[in-house]
């Protein structure tokens, strides 16, 4: 049975007792330039140092990509690529979604190299079910399975499910300042 994203969060009172504020299964979203996906946009926080205490806390889930010292955590379920359908409709529309829906998660990715993008961030990527390979822009690959985790520091990249079944990734994203680059 494929797992099914839920989002369980914790504060604290005035008085600093310990509550459940959440505990609820997380809606997926779908866009149709990425059909057969699912995002599970589950929590973030704003950009800076993040703080911890009685005061209300809200997520940060947009955009997609936090800045610095902000943080997502997110669900990306993959379908297999060779059974995932072709985008169908009109391009501009379909990014229009993308930007309504998750905005700047396009902006990284680059035309001329499908799937190749780079982001200003720290990401965790831990694979929960099915397997994914991971590229990078030298070509070379590797295969992750349930339990392996990635840390994936600002590289040029792309995810593939070359199996013949869905693939479930963690990602735990952390904004970070480039100190570098080269293209």
């Amino acid at each position: 049975m494929p797992i099914r994203p839920h989002l369980v969060v914790t504060g604290r009172e005035a008085d600093g007792t310990s509550v459940f504020v959440t505990d609820k299964p997380a809606d997926p979203i779908e866009v149709a330039a990425m059909p057969g996906s699912e995002i599970y946009l589950l929590w973030g926080t704003e950009d800076g140092t993040p703080a911890v205490g009685t005061g209300p806390r809200q997520p940060k889930h947009l955009p997609y990509f936090p800045g610095t010292g902000g943080t997502r955590i997110l669900f990306h379920r993959f379908a297999p690529d060779s059974s995932a359908p072709e985008p169908v409709g009109d391009e501009a529309a379909q990014a229009a979604e993308v930007a309504e829906k998750l905005p700047g998660l396009l902006d990284v990715f680059e035309p001329d190299h499908p799937g190749m993008h780079t982001t200003d961030s720290v990401d965790y990527g831990i694979c929960l079910e099915g397997e994914m390979y991971l590229e990078l822009d030298n070509g070379e690959e590797v295969r992750l399975t349930p339990g392996a985790c990635v840390v994936q520091q600002g590289t040029r990249h792309a995810w593939h499910n070359r199996s013949d079944k869905p693939a479930l990734m963690c990602y735990v994203l952390i904004g970070a300042e480039r100190d570098s680059y080269t293209a």
